[in-house]
């Protein structure tokens, strides 16, 4: 029989906990001020159960500094957030830059969840300006690339292996990688080694989209532009605010709610993209 050519009236309604019955690991959520902590409370709010994963050494290390609060204030802050009574929200550690934690760290999210993985958020990143051409060396080339290009895929290599484990055509799952606008106007000449290593992220959207469809997993990936992250201040932090049409920086759940959308079922036609949720950015005044 073939498919109607619209939805029957019912299914135009909007389920207020689209993502009811699923679970998300989200990594790199390990301070209130982060895009992870935004992701991971938008998508409890839809109903999800969240694993979060957190290294707290690496935010220890910046000039922004840990959570005072710690992992379990920010997981409270997202369980807060629950849509489902029924859905959980629990945390772990891990560092990134060990080749076996990736696959460990799904392996954990996926037990501590109940079993099953749904829905993969890598948010997490080495932080802070690298340098110029003339500034890197062997080491930041290396330890970018290892946290921010090859422990994301081998994420999605664990996180796939699971999903093929499921019965076939099992629907609700997502991946969602981050890149930073690496490949707009001037790129990111003062960020080199971070910036190669994102850009390996947006160029490996689309084969891990073809890869994936037989699992029925979309992949994508989301530059959330300049977003106020509690890393920038004073008049250096106006400058930025001022290229926004909207005149302020972009904050956490801009890109939170393009992401949580993602991951619902409004969007499972959307797959190997690299989508920009920027406001609108000029980088020109």
């Amino acid at each position: 029989m073939p498919l109607l050519p619209h939805p029957h009236p019912d299914a135009l309604r909007r389920d207020p906990l689209p993502l009811r019955g699923r679970t998300a690991l989200v990594t790199g959520a390990s301070r209130r001020g982060g895009i992870g902590y935004a992701v991971a409370r938008r998508l409890a709010a839809y109903g999800a159960s969240v694993y979060l994963h957190h290294h707290v050494p690496h935010d220890e290390d910046k000039p922004w500094g840990a959570d005072p609060e710690g992992p379990e204030g920010v997981a409270e802050g997202v369980r807060a957030a629950l849509g489902d009574p029924g859905a959980r929200v629990v945390h772990g550690p891990g560092d990134l830059a060990d080749p076996t934690a990736p696959a460990e760290l799904v392996a954990r999210a996926a037990r501590e969840l109940g079993g099953r993985l749904d829905i993969l958020v890598a948010n997490h990143a080495l932080s802070g300006e690298d340098g110029s051409l003339l500034e890197i060396d062997a080491a930041m080339l290396d330890a970018h690339w290892a946290i921010d290009a090859r422990a994301v895929l081998l994420l999605v290599q664990e996180f796939a292996r699971r999903r093929a484990e499921l019965p076939p055509r099992t629907p609700g799952g997502r991946v969602v990688m981050m890149t930073s606008g690496q490949d707009i106007a001037d790129g990111m000449p003062r960020e080199l080694a971070y910036g190669l290593a994102k850009g390996a992220l947006a160029s490996v959207t689309r084969s891990l989209s073809t890869t994936l469809a037989e699992l029925a997993v979309t992949v994508n990936t989301v530059n959330p532009g300049p977003v106020d992250t509690d890393y920038m201040e004073g008049e250096d932090y106006r400058t930025i605010a001022d290229l926004f049409p909207a005149g302020r920086w972009g904050m956490p759940d801009d890109p939170a709610r393009l992401i949580a959308w993602l991951a619902t079922d409004e969007a499972e036609w959307i797959t190997g993209q690299v989508i920009d949720s920027e406001g609108g950015f000029r980088r020109t005044p």
